[in-house]
């Protein structure tokens, strides 16, 4: 299957177009429709699991083809171990937020083609190997995003479009500067990542240090990084569930990959240089900053998305450490948040669907009303909380073993604040779930089929990458020594005698 990586990111866009075909007052036929054309991708992403070569560090599936031979701008698709696990998820969720989505009544043809376009958006992401086409996937999204949350949106949800718009479009902008630099320093000019990769030892430390802030600044807004995450609670509070599942699983993600694709393998001496202060001590900053503000939370979204500010500062911890532990704990750290993450933000849609309200204090003692549900958000509670058995505690164990060996100081803090963690999720789980029952919710429905379907593969997910990671570990093992040794082994001497 030569042209998997093509087949899985443009069969969603044939979807769109199909969608929109279709007559728009058959809500059902639309659903079904998009929800078949997100099935491949699926069934293609377990196919690239079980035939992906574990024993290289190198791209595999890859395809190139001219584009616009003018400006030397190819069509260059491939993935390794960095990209496999991102690829599996996405083909994951998609099909999961789309069934999830089956509740939605307004303008449901527009929703599920920008959905599916949205979807395209993500997967090209991933597979791009030429920086001109990664950055046009990468607008692709923002468009789709938009629109979702600015129309399918709660009250506030056209301030929360536009701040996400504002926010990512900033970053697009410095990106694109970042991209036209290096694109003009290679004699010839290219945006092949591969050859960029190559040449890295031609670029001046000067000339990587700005590069680089360009590109980690528009990373750091879409993972997002203090100070630039502002946008993302209002953005997940007003977006509907299946949308709020996507952008915590895996438009998130994409912030981290970016630096792995780009900043470490193009530009290893700004790594070196920027990484403890960028990386490290902004990861650390992330994950006890976004567990107080998720204590200070009564809004059972705003808290998850909080914990995402969180959890993804264990992702940049453990990738600043520059050691095999830290940086294999930092990518499965971005699996495990995203089958996690998207479990919370699910059953938080499911009690929302039903009460229309979303506010901590005003539950209580469901777990009797709702045992199944209630069976089902305890995994996915203690999962986020780092509970040794489930998966999120082998990645932030990860993280902690690599960073003992770089900063003992914010190993602690990091450690620290699981205390925090617990502190917010059991606060919310006694309020809402344990105690006696609020009258008004006493006969309120337990899960349906539906919503099952949508949970319990993340959940067996949950449970298997706990007992047994290298699941994961071993997709990405390779890749990840391979780029930690580039990073590692990069020398000033060349460097310093290119003009920036």
């Amino acid at each position: 299957m030569e042209n998997i990586l093509t087949y899985m990111t443009f069969i969603p866009l044939l979807g769109m177009f199909a969608v929109l075909a279709l007559p728009r007052d058959n809500y059902n036929l639309i659903r079904w429709t998009a929800l078949g054309f997100t099935i491949p991708g699926l069934i293609m992403a377990i196919w690239l699991y079980a035939n992906f070569d574990r024993t290289t560090a190198g791209m595999q599936f890859m395809v190139r083809y001219e584009w616009i031979p003018r400006y030397n701008i190819q069509y260059i698709m491939g993935i390794d171990g960095l990209s496999v696990t991102m690829v599996l998820l996405t083909g994951l969720l998609c099909p999961i937020c789309l069934l999830a989505s089956f509740n939605i009544e307004k303008a449901v043809k527009g929703y599920f083609a920008l959905f599916l376009l949205l979807n395209a958006g993500m997967m090209g992401v991933f597979c791009s190997l030429d920086f001109f086409l990664f950055y046009i996937f990468w607008e692709v999204m923002l468009l789709p995003m938009y629109f979702l949350i600015g129309i399918w949106g709660g009250p506030r949800r056209e301030y929360a479009a536009i701040k996400f718009f504002l926010y990512t479009l900033l970053g697009s902008v410095l990106m694109l500067i970042a991209m036209l630099a290096l694109y003009f320093h290679n004699d010839p000019h290219t945006f092949d990542m591969l050859v960029l990769m190559e040449q890295s030892g031609t670029y001046s430390r000067v000339f990587q240090t700005w590069a680089w802030i360009g590109l980690f600044i528009g990373f750091a807004i879409k993972i997002p990084a203090f100070p630039f995450h502002t946008w993302l609670p209002d953005a997940h509070v007003e977006a509907p569930t299946a949308i709020s599942v996507i952008l915590a699983g895996v438009l998130l993600k994409m912030g981290t990959y970016g630096i792995l694709r780009l900043c470490y393998p193009v530009l290893p001496l700004a790594t070196q240089d920027m990484a403890f202060w960028a990386l490290a001590v902004l990861g650390t900053w992330n994950i006890v900053y976004g567990a107080l503000c998720a204590m200070a939370q009564t809004d059972m979204k705003k808290l998850v998305a909080y914990s995402s500010i969180s959890h993804m500062g264990y992702v940049m911890l453990g990738m600043a450490t520059l050691t095999p532990q830290g940086i294999n704990g930092a990518i499965l750290q971005m699996f495990n948040h995203g089958t996690v993450t998207a479990m919370l933000f699910l059953l938080v849609g499911v009690v929302y669907d039903r009460a229309h309200h979303r506010d901590i204090n005003g539950f209580g003692g469901l777990a009797s009303v709702m045992p199944t549900y209630t069976g089902i958000m305890a995994i996915a509670f203690f999962a986020a909380m780092g509970l040794p058995g489930l998966s999120a505690f082998i990645s932030e164990v990860l993280v902690l073993i690599g960073a003992w060996q770089y900063s003992k100081p914010l190993t602690i803090i990091a450690a620290t604040a699981v205390i925090l963690t617990a502190g917010y999720m059991l606060w919310m789980l006694q309020r809402v779930w344990l105690g006696p029952v609020n009258e008004k919710y006493a006969d309120m429905e337990d899960v349906t089929t539906r919503e099952l379907v949508t949970l319990i593969p993340l959940a067996i997910i949950v449970m298997i990458l706990g007992v047994y990671p290298h699941a994961v570990l071993d997709l990405i093992n390779p890749t990840l020594l391979a780029l930690n040794e580039t990073v590692l082994n990069a020398t000033p001497a060349v460097a310093q005698l290119v003009a920036p």
